[in-house]
């Protein structure tokens, strides 16, 4: 019974048969329909294999990839010198700073110079464009908190170079060029605070002087005064007034005891009187006669008034009665007590005047400390604020002018370009290979693909053809028994053709080999 015996029509045999075929049965099936497909096969693997060539070598296209590594490096002397009188400006995410910096279109412009595209020859759409070509082949990282690692990739390695390099060079200047302009910015502005800030100072100034020159009592330090001079005046009214009432009292007491005395005292007669001095001169007499004779000039001018008093008392007495009358009322005098009371009480209301004038004059002048109080609390709350407003802006004044100088000298630095170092660490080179998929890559995907198409294709008409291809199946799903199996022969006609389709198969792959190997000399030639 020849092996193409029908299914058993109540189930897919073919299917089945498939499954329940062995390895070692299935790999002869194969090689029989590898053989006798052999130039479908060889064409379809010649087909894939060219195909993939020639997209590796004309679409796929080939990538040059360079890098430049930036260092960014504070200084490490300066910086300590200068600490709290200078700030260098420094940049936190320098992989952000950089794409900010290389992604501006005035980069971007230079770079488009650089890579030698024209751009008078393109439209704005075309510029948009490959400006944005040009950001999506450019990536910026940052390995580390003080690198940054530019990479540029083109299919034409020479301007890849020449960008990675233009990039590199231009963040270093960017970057230079923008601590500069952010530290000359910076000083302008705290300059410019700082002359709005002396005007207000001497606004604040002339308005303090002009309200205390309107208000001479406002000044700092006359509450003070005052209070003092108030305290002094209190103290002063209150001994005045102690004094004047022990003036008014002892008045008092001295018009009490004038009251009680004579203003007259008792009469003398001129007769005691000259006896009396009779007495004194005699007295005198006898003092000089212990000392000089009766010669002596003292002794006789004495003895000579003592003659004309005697004489005169002899006078008075011949003298009638009634003219002794006379005589006794015209020697009556002041009662010298009397005198002495009114002299006192004189200058006791003397001393109760003046204590109260001092009185008036202290009240007075307590009275105009206190108006002087009422006006100075009056006035002190706008002097504390004209004050307050004053001190206010020397203080952000005298800071501002701190930092101005300090921002002076955070402008020097960057200007000689001291405070933060850029240097390339590893410049970009001249890239030799395309990065990503290589040829060589893309060609061996290519063999393999076309290896693999047509060996599926055969095991997918092993597995899914319907017909039997193996004796024990037949016995198995056909439940008869199976004498011999006979093999199919050729007719010359069929070898024939077959030869011609080994040789054209074997032709197709050794062309496909051929073409690979020149290809990949070319390659090796022109690399």
């Amino acid at each position: 019974m020849s092996a193409r015996a029908l299914p058993d029509p109540g189930r897919p045999a073919g299917r089945a048969a498939a499954g329940e075929l062995t390895p070692g049965e299935l790999l002869p099936i194969l090689f029989r329909e590898g053989r006798a497909r052999l130039l479908s096969l060889a064409t379809i693997f010649t087909v894939i294999a060219l195909l993939t060539l020639v997209v590796g070598l004309f679409v796929i296209p080939r990538n040059y990839s360079t890098s430049v590594t930036i260092l960014a490096q504070d200084s490490d002397i300066i910086q300590p010198l200068l600490e709290g009188r200078a700030v260098p400006t420094g940049v936190a995410d320098r992989a952000g700073m950089a794409r900010q910096i290389l992604y501006g279109r005035k980069v971007l412009d230079h770079i488009m110079e650089v890579g030698g595209w024209n751009r008078e020859d393109l439209g704005p759409l075309e510029r948009d464009r490959l400006v944005e070509d040009i950001r999506k082949r450019t990536l910026i990282t940052s390995p580390r908190p003080d690198l940054v690692e530019i990479t540029y990739r083109d299919n034409d390695p020479e301007r890849a170079f020449r960008v990675t390099e233009a990039y590199g060079d231009t963040l270093i200047t960017e970057t230079l060029a923008t601590k500069e302009r952010e530290s000359r910015e910076a000083y302008e502005f705290i300059d410019s605070q700082v002359q709005g800030y002396h005007r207000k100072l001497l606004d604040a100034e002339k308005n303090l002087q002009e309200y205390q020159s309107r208000n001479v009592d406002a000044q700092p330090g006359s509450a003070t005064d005052v209070n003092t001079r108030i305290a002094a005046l209190r103290t002063q009214v209150e001994q005045t007034r102690m004094a004047l009432m022990e003036q008014e009292s002892r008045e008092a007491s001295i018009a009490a005891q004038l009251s009680g005395e004579s203003a007259v005292s008792a009469v003398q007669t001129r007769e005691s009187l000259y006896r009396g001095r009779l007495i004194e001169l005699e007295a005198e007499y006898d003092r000089l006669m212990l000392n000089f004779t009766e010669q002596h000039p003292d002794v006789l001018r004495v003895r000579h008034q003592m003659d004309d008093v005697r004489r005169t008392l002899a006078e008075q007495a011949q003298r009638p009665s009634g003219g002794r009358s006379a005589i006794e009322s015209e020697e009556a005098r002041a009662n010298p007590l009397y005198q002495e009371l009114r002299s006192q009480l004189a200058q006791a209301r003397r001393e109760a005047a003046g204590t109260r004038s001092r009185l008036g004059v202290a009240t007075s002048l307590l009275s105009g400390e206190l108006d002087r109080s009422r006006r100075i609390a009056a006035s002190e709350g706008a002097l504390a604020e004209l004050t307050r407003d004053y001190e206010v802006n020397r203080e952000i004044y005298q800071d501002l002018l701190r930092r101005r100088e300090n921002a002076r000298v955070s402008m020097g630095l960057d200007q000689e370009n001291r405070g933060l170092t850029l240097r390339v660490q590893d410049p970009a080179v001249m890239p030799l290979r395309p990065s990503g998929l290589r040829f060589m890559h893309i060609a061996a995907a290519g063999l393999l693909l076309a290896l693999a198409l047509p060996l599926g294709l055969v095991f997918l008409v092993a597995r899914f053809d319907p017909r039997i291809r193996s004796a024990h199946l037949i016995e198995k799903h056909g439940r008869l028994p199976l004498l011999t199996t006979i093999p199919a022969y050729p007719t010359p006609r069929e070898r024939r053709r077959k030869l011609a389709a080994i040789a054209a198969s074997l032709a197709m792959v050794g062309g496909v080999g051929l073409v690979y190997g020149l290809t990949y000399a070319y390659k090796l030639v022109s690399a």
